[in-house]
């Protein structure tokens, strides 16, 4: 069973930062997993959840246009962690943040996973 844990979320004020973390443990039908790619999420209250950040396992990047220049995306693959930093934060950053994670297990087959959410929130 895989888990992702993430980490980092809270109340900042605008133009503050936050640092999220989340590290993907366990396995798949008991076997050790590589990590193909790692995303951030995030779904405000009456919004449809929405891709903030992506990183493949070649270091690749990938950021939604509101958030370009103010998050980064990086991630340890000894420690199986992905994070995301969050700079200059505005009110509609605030959202609960997925991690999700796209494994591959021994049969080079492809699984799914995403975190509990952590909840955002910037205050004007």
């Amino acid at each position: 069973q895989v888990q992702l844990v993430e980490s980092g979320g809270g109340l900042v004020q605008s133009g503050g930062s936050l640092r999220l973390s989340c590290s993907a443990s366990g396995s798949i039908s008991g076997s050790i997993f590589s990590i193909n790619r790692m995303g951030w999420y995030r779904q405000a209250p009456g919004k449809e959840r929405e891709l903030v950040a992506g990183i493949t396992s070649d270091g690749s990047t990938n950021y939604r246009e509101p958030v370009k220049g103010r998050f980064t995306i990086s991630r340890d693959n000894a420690k199986n962690t992905v994070y995301l930093q969050m700079n200059s934060l505005k009110p509609e950053d605030t959202a609960v943040y997925y991690c999700n994670a796209d494994l591959i297990d021994r049969y080079f087959l492809r699984h799914d996973y995403w975190g509990q959410g952590t909840q955002v929130t910037v205050s004007s």
